[in-house]
């Protein structure tokens, strides 16, 4: 058998296979998922040992660059939360967008903040708001989780000085305002439907943050909570209370280092002490810190630590799954069953626009990455782009297009969505993002496709 079949058929036996174990039976999801990630290595004729390096590097790999911030994000939800700080930032947005806006507002707020920061991390940073927000307004996490992650990868995927769309127009030699400028176009009716979908499967999966740490399905005892609450507020702003800007300041501490090192890098303006400030992870240490000394004076030390430890155990079954879809991905990656989809695309007679989005599309569904499957996909057809006479500003887009589709288990985001809100039944969490995500990806091909047809 030829060794690129080989590797697709190990490749569909390992994915059906981990939907089954994770569907029918009681194996945990993060040993099912790393028992398939060996099945597909060596089932495609990978070395034992070659295999067995490739799951540690890519789950090694994985929580480098996202577990502090799991760990960190985590901690100040859980100071935001017990300080009342969630529900000052949640009457603030429920006041200036107005009720029944939430999902829109949320929906900017990630497209805004991923403009300077991964949408993990942003998503991550930006859930103890979502959550508050689900609580206030009784209406589903899910609806409000989809919006805020639609916003965020939308930014994240097509719009630069996000990392990815920045790597893509260096590689194709794009002008970035251009990029800027057209990956802007391709958001908005991204985010039109992605709202659309969230306000209508949240009402298929209706789940809103208890009073407690858990969740409830009942609309009932939701819309209570957030009559309490409510009256709560009007209570509170009789006597002392707790300004916007103090609840804000740990989360706009964090986004605006990050931010002010991306804009100043733009400008041509960097320094060691700048390089520091706008690391993520330098960057919520710091947000953690405003929140350690800003939010919770009328608690004790051990009070506080007890709150983040407290945060910390929640964040352990959300590493392995991160580091579990790592593992997954590099297998496929260092397999080479991504260079043969690649190949393989390259040899069909398929329109040249469709070119980089097949093969990010199909990278991307394979290994999880999306900033790897739109790279991967901008470098195969780079010296291809002249010949085919395509715009190198759309076969830009059209990779990065290609990146959106069809999240799933070894995509770090699909797990962090998934369990940030709550949900735990494998059909719920292919409905809250795999099925999202492929909506807003082929939303955003309609209309590069329409742009390619008049520009």
């Amino acid at each position: 058998m030829d060794d690129g079949i080989r590797m697709l058929l190990s490749l569909v036996i390992g994915l059906a296979a981990l939907v089954i174990l994770i569907t029918k039976t009681r194996v945990h999801v993060f040993l099912a998922v790393i028992l398939c990630a060996i099945f597909i290595g060596l089932a495609g004729g990978m070395e034992v040992n070659d295999a067995m390096t490739a799951i540690t590097t890519g789950f090694g790999s994985s929580l480098s660059s996202i577990g502090i911030i799991i760990g960190f994000g985590v901690m100040l939800g859980k100071l935001l939360e017990i300080s009342g700080a969630t529900n000052v930032m949640a009457g603030t947005f429920i006041r200036l967008f107005g009720r029944n806006r939430e999902s829109e507002a949320l929906a900017l707020s990630g497209f805004v903040t991923s403009l300077s920061i991964f949408c993990t991390s942003g998503f991550i940073i930006l859930a103890p708001l979502t959550k508050a927000l689900s609580r206030r307004s009784a209406k589903s996490v899910v609806t409000l989780g989809i919006a805020l992650a639609v916003g965020l990868v939308a930014s994240h995927s097509l719009v630069p000085p996000a990392a990815g769309p920045i790597g893509v127009a260096g590689i194709l030699g794009v002008n970035i305002g251009t990029f800027m400028f057209y990956g802007t176009i391709v958001s908005i009716p991204l985010i039109v439907v992605g709202v659309i979908y969230a306000n209508w499967v949240g009402k298929q999966i209706f789940q809103v943050p208890d009073a407690g740490e858990g969740w409830t399905r009942d609309r009932a005892a939701a819309e209570a909570l957030a009559q309490s609450l409510e009256d709560e507020e009007e209570t509170e702003q009789a006597g002392e209370h707790m300004s916007a800007l103090v609840a804000f300041a740990p989360i706009l501490t964090a986004i605006l280092l990050i931010l002010m090192k991306t804009v100043l890098a733009q400008l041509g303006i960097e320094h060691p002490v700048i390089d520091l400030l706008g690391q993520p992870v330098f960057a919520l240490a710091m947000g953690l810190l405003v929140a350690i000394f800003g939010l919770t004076r009328q608690f004790s030390t051990a009070e506080t630590l007890a709150a983040m430890e407290e945060g910390l155990k929640a964040s352990g079954k959300l590493m392995l799954l991160v580091g579990g879809g790592g593992a997954l991905g590099r297998i496929i990656q260092v397999s080479g069953l991504g260079d043969y989809i690649a190949q393989s695309i390259m040899a069909t007679p398929i329109p040249p626009i469709l070119l980089p989005f097949l093969i990010a599309l199909l990278l991307r569904v394979a290994q999880g990455s999306g900033s790897v499957a739109m790279m991967t996909a901008a470098s195969v057809v780079a010296p291809m782009v002249p010949v085919l006479g395509l715009n190198p500003a759309l076969a830009a887009l059209a990779a990065c297009v290609g990146a959106l589709p069809f999240s799933h288990f070894n995509d770090s985001y699909f797990w962090v969505i998934n369990e940030t809100i709550g949900i735990e039944e494998t059909p719920e969490q292919m409905r809250v993002w795999s099925v999202t995500s492929t909506l807003v990806g082929f939303t955003a091909l309609i209309t590069l496709l329409i742009m390619n047809a008049i520009l």
